[in-house]
């Protein structure tokens, strides 16, 4: 039996009550332990090509953010504060004093939020397609996201959701992928979908940004237009360690379509030995 056959599926409860789903699988003993956020409007299986090529090397833990796949929709207002609590929460209910934590996108905002508010408990952090800040039209920009949802539906994002996520090629060579994740989008609550875009609009993360403790690093795709490039070099210069790594020739989700280099720069920060491809991405 492999460490994939070992994954385990459960449930945590949040300090304000609300349920996580989430899929851990150990690893050998002493291994890292590496816990996963995704981002906006999917689920888990964001990181379904990453966990594999960390298996038998690191424990991991992937799960629902509240709002999202399996797990609690409550109410909002939600804050990514509350979403890293939600992180310790889980931290707590599988007994890990600590975690490298990585996050992408929204997930990438809350994995910031974590390793400023419980320093003590990150070994390390990996940032992958987001930034610490969207700007100053951030607020009317995600609610008129959430305005066309609410007022056209989910479905009719979609169009927008898929090329912003993926490049060409590769939407064209995953057509089961693209309906995964097209049902896993339009499954999700109008309510918390609203809740979790006005959370994104007002987040600023910059004023904490310096005090994510190191190892860290930022990965962004070549050709995202949702957090750029810009974006990424930002955010690594406020947490001070290293450049930020554009990796050519992907978009949004790098998670699916490069876990490679996710995998191998999840590696090195959590001490395994392993560092980003070459060729496979730039520090600027």
């Amino acid at each position: 039996m492999t460490a994939v056959d070992t994954a385990v599926e459960g449930e945590a409860r949040t300090r304000d009550g609300v349920v996580l789903s989430y899929t851990h699988t150990p690893g050998p003993a002493g291994a890292p332990r590496i816990a996963l956020v995704h981002s906006l409007a999917l689920d888990r299986s964001l990181w379904s090509r990453v966990t594999p090529l960390l298996a038998g090397r690191a424990e991991t833990v992937v799960y629902d953010c509240r709002g999202h796949g399996r797990s609690g929709r409550p109410a909002g207002p939600y804050t990514t504060a509350q979403f890293a609590d939600d992180l310790a929460d889980l931290l707590d209910h599988l007994g890990w004093r600590d975690t490298v934590v990585a996050g992408c996108s929204m997930g990438g905002c809350v994995a910031q939020d974590f390793a400023a508010r419980h320093r003590g408990r990150t070994r390390g952090a990996l940032f992958v397609d987001t930034t610490a800040w969207y700007g100053p039209t951030a607020p009317d920009d995600w609610a008129g996201r959430a305005a066309k949802a609410r007022e056209e539906g989910l479905a009719s994002l979609i169009p927008f959701q898929l090329t912003r996520w993926f490049g060409d090629a590769f939407r064209a060579a995953e057509p089961d992928l693209m309906d995964h994740l097209t049902g896993v989008f339009t499954a999700n609550t109008l309510a918390a979908y609203e809740a979790t875009c006005t959370m994104l609009g007002a987040a600023d993360l910059r004023g904490t940004a310096p005090r994510i403790p190191h190892p860290a690093a930022v990965l962004v795709g070549e050709d995202d237009s949702a957090t750029p490039p810009a974006m990424a070099r930002e955010l690594a210069a406020l947490i001070g360690e290293e450049p930020a790594v554009v990796v050519p020739g992907t978009r949004h989700l790098t998670p699916l379509e490069n876990p490679g280099v996710v995998a191998d720069a999840l590696a090195r920060i959590a001490g395994l030995g392993a560092g980003t491809p070459t060729g496979a991405g730039e520090a600027s």
